[in-house]
């Protein structure tokens, strides 16, 4: 297998709980490397950019069930506060990555990952109670993903090479 990169973003609701070092410090943990990464506050039309309305698909039936429009929900969240944007480089990365991050819906996130230690709301009340699942972080999904994603928030020379102790001992 070779080696893969991937973009994961940092939610508001994780910068402003102060959670960046420990979250980033978890990819590292798994000689995973970052070659890019920054702060922005993005807006409106970025952030529709980012939930593509392929995604639309994807929260239909939770529309269909609950009257909510998710795709306008995940909109609204991302913009809520600043945002770090990375992109991590390794082996299986994406795999990887999704693993360390944990289910999309916390409480279904086992101990051990990123959101089952840190986000802990569940979807069932989210929607009982019409609120947003706040899950701290979005990672790519799949590598078709990720090409667009990185493609998205990052320019080829935001984007660098350079070899850790993981590279070296490979």
């Amino acid at each position: 297998m070779e080696k893969q990169r991937t973009l994961v973003l940092i939610k508001p609701d994780g910068v402003v709980r102060s959670l960046i070092g420990k979250i980033i410090m978890r990819f590292e943990d798994a000689g995973l490397k970052i070659v890019g990464m920054k702060m922005v506050w993005i807006n409106e039309k970025f952030a529709r950019k980012h939930y593509r309305a392929d995604l639309d698909e994807r929260y239909k039936e939770v529309e269909e069930k609950y009257g909510r429009n998710v795709r306008n929900e995940l909109v609204r969240y991302i913009k809520e506060g600043p945002v770090i944007a990375f992109v991590l480089e390794g082996i299986d990365v994406i795999k990887v990555v999704r693993k360390i991050t944990g289910s999309t819906y916390p409480n279904e996130s086992p101990s051990g990952t990123i959101r089952g230690d840190f986000a802990h709301i569940s979807k069932d009340f989210a929607n009982a109670n019409n609120v947003m699942v706040k899950n701290l972080i979005h990672a790519s999904e799949d590598p078709e993903g990720a090409k667009i994603e990185i493609e998205l928030w990052f320019s080829p020379e935001e984007l660098h090479s350079y070899k850790t102790v993981h590279d070296i001992l490979m």
